[in-house]
């Protein structure tokens, strides 16, 4: 992998980490049309989305600081939202644990994302068609679960976390705005697990060198974070519909290049006797 390559996939990292236009569906794409070999890749996968956790730790500093004093003291704004965060990262841990490989073997193609983009799109606009026919509500425990079974889904490349988890919110009838920033909270111990699994699992090999390493790190992190700050401005006054038109594009490339590749007439050889 070069600079370059780590510079692009970083990039992707850290702008659709926190869009709900998946992360994990990009950079399979992205691995796929730059030609490099996604089995050899998860030591970089797991280094931006470090990145990415990073982001999300310095931009909800406030509310991180704010969680953790609540496991020492009591707090009625951040206990209950903690409370929500452990119900909801259940689903993820026991996906994480049990279903990754099974999930990865099957869905880690570039036709599954696109299809998985497809189905994700079609969700986002009846998410905001059910949001706006009814009344907003708060948040509890059972939204808190339903949330985390989103996010558990998310494992699917092409299914977006914070876009699963936003539009979960948006059927619960949580303000948009609302649902992002749990959905952002949500994320994090998800992301942090996630990492932990996969380099426990490569064994600490990093299978890419340490210039890419940090390039990929570092792009992952500073674009992730204009993302969420530019994301959270975006939901105060906008829906996920132009998310919708955007994965539905992006899927509809895919499958376009698909039908290239799969109709274009043999290559006639003729031999000269």
């Amino acid at each position: 992998m070069t600079l370059l390559e780590a510079l692009i996939l970083g990039i992707i990292q850290g702008i659709s980490e926190f869009l709900p236009i998946s992360s994990s569906g990009h950079l399979v794409l992205g691995e796929y049309f730059l030609g490099l070999d996604v089995s050899e890749l998860k030591s970089f996968d797991v280094v931006v989305h470090v990145g990415t956790l990073l982001a999300i730790l310095v931009y909800f500093w406030k509310d991180i600081w704010g969680l953790i004093r609540a496991v020492f003291v009591k707090d009625e704004k951040y206990r209950p939202l903690l409370g929500w965060i452990i119900v909801g990262t259940i689903p993820a841990v026991f996906v994480g644990l049990y279903g990754e490989e099974f999930i990865d073997s099957i869905f880690r193609d570039v036709y599954m994302v696109a299809l998985a983009m497809t189905v994700m799109a079609v969700v986002f606009l009846i998410g905001e068609w059910v949001h706006r026919k009814r009344g907003p509500s708060k948040m509890n425990w059972w939204k808190a679960l339903l949330i985390g079974v989103a996010q558990a889904v998310a494992i699917i490349p092409g299914v977006s976390r914070s876009g699963s988890t936003i539009v979960v919110g948006l059927f619960a009838g949580i303000k948009r705005e609302e649902a992002a920033r749990f959905s952002f909270l949500l994320g994090a111990p998800a992301i942090f697990g996630a990492g932990l699994l996969t380099s426990l699992k490569t064994g600490g090999e990093l299978g890419v060198s340490i210039g890419p390493l940090v390039v990929g790190f570092l792009s992952a992190f500073i674009f992730g974070l204009f993302a969420v700050w530019g994301l959270m401005k975006f939901l105060k006054k906008h829906s996920l519909v132009v998310f919708a038109v955007y994965l539905l594009i992006v899927a509809a490339l895919v499958w376009w290049q698909a039908g290239i590749v799969c109709c274009e007439p043999p290559v006639e050889l003729t031999l000269s006797i």
